[in-house]
């Protein structure tokens, strides 16, 4: 089967369903991402398209509570440095999570819902996994979405 430009999928842009599309805006503007786009009724912002270099991701207002776990999906973010990064995003007041699934004796590990339990809006330590040997690190949105930021230098 040949396809032709008329029936080819060109581009995809995920679209998240947030609790409050102006503070995931702000939040993504800490990653470096900046508003292409967005609509406003009775006074509220309901729809944004971001973009940070060729980066897109789209927020919609949600009609009821967000609940990450039930959306299945995360986001891999790449930068240059991801010491900086992480120092960059403890400096404009996102909680320092520490290792991710640390727990100590008697308490309950990290998760998703520890971290929407304490407003998100959480850092925790850079890992270095086999696939990112440069570092990772995990991050979770306003609305505990999970972010995976890999230290990789820009492809061009």
């Amino acid at each position: 089967m040949t396809t032709t430009p008329a029936d080819t999928v060109y581009e995809v842009i995920p679209m998240v369903h947030v609790a409050d599309v102006e503070a995931s805006i702000a939040f993504y503007a800490l990653l470096g991402f900046s508003v292409r786009d967005k609509v406003q009724h009775a006074g509220k912002t309901q729809w944004a398209w971001i973009t940070s270099g060729r980066g897109h991701l789209m927020l919609t207002a949600a009609s009821g509570p967000v609940d990450p776990r039930q959306q299945a999906v995360l986001f891999y973010l790449y930068c240059e440095n991801i010491a900086m990064m992480r120092a960059h995003l403890l400096a404009n007041g996102l909680a320092d999570g520490g290792a991710f699934g640390h727990c100590e004796e008697g308490r309950e590990p990290s998760t998703d819902e520890a971290a929407r339990r304490s407003g998100c809006r959480t850092v925790f330590e850079i890992s270095h996994p086999f696939y990112m040997p440069e570092g990772e690190l995990r991050v979770h949105d306003p609305d505990g979405y999970c972010l995976l930021i890999g230290q990789c230098a820009i492809q061009t």
